[in-house]
Parts: structure tokens; C-alpha cells; sequence
């Protein structure tokens, strides 16, 4: 995308809107094909962007479900369901019948209580269920090598579940890279250690590396792709010994994905710039929150109506200085958005020349989870349209401008 690409785009269909590009994203899935081999299976996390699930089913092999909302978009959309693996440290007895009436590929146990939600359900449709048992890596999630031994124990008593292998996930922006290496070897011993115990060699192996990507302008961005090129050898190897599935979101998605929104108000006050914007920490967040003291990528689109308002504004009461203004117009801005509340600082200090009301701002790599995991219900303000460049160049509305106020009050009196 172009900034000229963007700038008609956010002419054309409005803002605040986020803007995917399944071009881009596909191009970026085949060279991490590429780097990984032909034996990798591609897994997408859709939690990270639920309307990439076309583009990401075309690229890759199989698709992470969490829940049964997600579990529902899939069926809409038409996926395969033996693509689906069906994970989530929440299941009740409804969600996994759900998901075996669908005819989901795979499940993951997260704890005792999912080993025989499963085997239930398996025994009542009389046909094994195919699990992997999530391994506790430090967090909520998973179950514990005790227990997944207890699980091994008594494989023989469960005659509603197939235990394929395990499914390990610890977190995501690991930099450290060496972690990811090592934590192969370790699933790699522990393998073998079922193996010399069970007598059993468990086939396949769900593994998220959580690889890092940048976003903020002090990050290097030279080589994007450099963290699954550091590892691949490590996952080649892997891959000798088990059907090998890498399963990430983040990695994926990110970098094909912008935030429009506009430039509504320019003022000063107590030595800040603010620039209001018409979207919001509602609507955008980088890494789960608003990182206000650091500063994502970010293009200036002038709007072609730009001097209308300030003309206007000059004439009623005369020009305003911005604090901190530079000679060559450049100024520091703190960009806020539309809600009524201190918290709605989306940057806090950034130099931007020439910044005039009706401006848009694009945000860049905003493809993974802001989409979903904006605080989208406060102050009732109107969802952002969603919008998908095709490969063909088309551009595709895949959600309108929704109102979230019907959500807020339902009820008549």
C-alpha cells in the first residue's frame, strides 16, 4: 500500500477504518512456506484477526479456533472442519459437542476436566476424538507434566479420545530467540521420556514460537521475516521426529494491516499540541494496550479540503501560534482520540509537519488483534468500518460502520 493507495482509500470509504491487505499477507505466508519447508504445517490463530479467515485459509494449512464465537465464524464462512483445531482454556459440554457435530480435525485438553469432557463426548458419538494435550508452559493455560502423564497413564480406560501428541504455546514477542530453540529440545526429550515410559511415540506436535514483530519507530524494521529464519533450522529438525504444526497470529498478520482516521481539532494548551482524532485507544492498540510513550509507524495523508477550516478559524479570531512551533512548520503533537477521558492518549509526543484538520493518519501494522481487542463498547461511539484489499486490488467491505450504542442500552421503557 501506497500512501497514495491510502489516501483514497480513506477518501473513498471513510474513517475511522482498518484496512488489511490480503496481498501483502499472502506474499508474507509464502515466504515463511518458504523459509520453514514443505514438512512445517502453517497453523493461523484467528483470535489475532478474525476477518483475515479467507485470505489465511488459502495460505495456510489449518486454523486455531478458542471459541465457540469463533468456532461460529468459521461455520459461516464455510471452513473445512478438519482443518479447525479446536483449542481454548474454557470448554463446557455444549462446546465440544458443538464442535463435534461440526466435525472439528483436532482438540486440545487443557486440563483433566477437558481430557473427559472429550472422552465423553467421543463415547457418545462413538468415535474417538483426536487430542492434544496442552503442556503447561508458566501460565493459565495448559495442564501440568504430571498430569499430562496421569492422562498417559490411564490412555487405555479413554476409548473416546485418540491421543495424537501435545500442543505447547508459552507467549507471544519473544525475542530471545534461543528460548524457542531450546524449548524444542525439551519437547523433543519429552517425547522420548513418553516413549521409554508408554511405549507409545506421540505423532504430532502443536508448537507456537510467538515470534516477534516490530512496530515502533525505534524497532528494526530491515528484515521482518529474520526471526523465523533465525529458528527454521531448529523447526527442520523438529520436524524429523514429529508431524510438525507451527501455530502464531502476530507473525502472520501484523504488517498487512492500517488504521485510518482523521484529523478532526487542533488546539494548545499548557505548552502541548493536541491533535483530536476520529477514532480512539477504543479502537487502536498495539501489544493489548496503548503505548503512548512510544510512536508506531505512521504515514500523514493530506486531505484535499485542508485550508477550508483554518481559514475559517483565522478569520473569526485571528491565528493561533502552536506552542513549539518550528520554523518549517514541523510541530510536536500529542494525538488523542474521541473519548471523554484523560486514558485516550494514543501517542503522546510525535513531530509532524504541517498537520492541518481533515488530515488522515494511517497507522501501520495494526493487522493482529486491535481489531477485536479495542475497548469498542465505551462511550457508545460508532464501530470503524472494515475493509479488505484484495489481491486483485479490489477493495472489499467486510464490516459497515456499526453502532455500538444498540449494544449499550437495550431495553424500552
Amino acid at each position: 500500500m501506497t500512501t497514495e493507495n491510502l489516501k483514497e482509500i480513506a477518501g473513498k470509504y471513510g474513517t475511522p477504518s482498518f484496512l488489511f491487505d490480503e496481498k501483502a499477507l499472502k506474499t508474507r505466508l509464502r515466504a515463511i512456506k518458504e523459509i520453514v519447508g514443505d514438512k512445517v504445517t502453517l497453523c493461523f490463530s484467528i483470535k489475532a484477526n478474525p476477518f483475515l479467515i479467507p485470505a489465511m485459509r488459502e495460505v495456510t494449512e489449518r486454523l486455531e479456533v478458542c471459541s465457540p464465537g469463533e468456532l461460529d465464524i468459521c461455520k459461516n464462512l464455510g471452513v473445512a472442519p478438519e482443518r479447525i483445531v479446536y483449542s481454548g482454556v474454557n470448554k463446557t459440554e455444549d462446546n465440544v459437542r458443538d464442535a463435534a457435530e461440526y466435525g472439528v480435525g483436532i482438540y486440545t485438553a487443557e486440563s483433566l476436566k477437558h481430557v473427559l469432557l472429550l472422552n465423553d463426548e467421543g463415547k457418545r458419538i462413538g468415535k474417538a476424538l483426536p487430542v492434544l494435550l496442552r503442556l503447561n508452559g508458566g501460565s493459565q493455560f495448559g495442564m501440568s507434566k504430571e498430569d499430562l502423564f496421569k492422562v498417559l497413564e490411564k490412555r487405555d480406560s479413554l476409548d473416546g479420545i485418540e491421543i495424537k501428541g501435545i500442543h505447547y504455546f508459552v507467549g507471544t514477542q519473544r525475542k530471545k530467540l534461543t528460548q524457542q530453540q531450546k524449548e524444542l529440545t525439551m519437547l523433543k526429550d519429552l517425547y522420548d521420556e513418553i516413549e521409554k515410559t508408554y511405549g507409545i511415540r506421540l505423532e504430532k506436535l502443536e508448537y507456537g514460537p510467538g515470534l516477534p514483530v516490530p512496530y515502533f519507530d525505534t524497532e528494526d524494521f530491515s528484515d521482518t521475516l529474520a526471526p523465523v529464519k533465525e529458528i527454521s533450522d531448529a523447526l527442520k529438525e523438529t520436524a524429523t521426529w514429529c508431524d510438525l504444526t507451527v501455530e502464531m497470529g502476530r507473525f502472520f498478520t501484523s504488517e498487512c494491516g492500517y488504521y485510518l482516521t482523521k484529523v478532526m481539532d487542533i488546539k494548545s494548551g499548557e505548552d502541548t499540541n493536541y491533535c483530536i482524532l476520529d477514532g480512539g485507544m477504543n479502537h487502536l492498540t498495539y501489544l493489548g494496550q496503548i503505548m503512548g510513550m512510544k510512536i508506531p509507524v505512521i504515514h500523514k495523508l493530506e486531505a484535499e479540503n485542508r485550508e477550508d477550516i483554518d481559514v475559517e478559524i483565522n478569520n473569526t479570531f485571528g491565528e493561533a501560534e502552536l506552542c513549539g512551533n518550528l520554523e518549517d512548520g514541523a510541530a510536536d503533537y500529542a494525538l488523542c482520540g474521541s473519548l471523554c477521558t484523560t486514558a485516550d492518549v494514543i501517542v503522546r509526543q510525535i513531530r509532524l509537519q504541517d498537520l492541518k484538520i481533515g488530515d488522515i493518519l494511517a497507522f501501520c501494522n495494526v493487522g493482529a488483534y486491535s481489531v477485536t481487542e479495542g475497548i469498542y463498547l465505551f462511550l457508545s461511539r460508532t464501530m470503524p468500518r472494515i475493509l479488505l484489499a484484495k489481491e486483485d486490488g479490489s477493495i472489499v467491505v467486510a464490516r459497515d460502520f456499526t453502532e455500538s450504542s444498540v449494544l449499550n442500552y437495550q431495553s424500552k421503557q
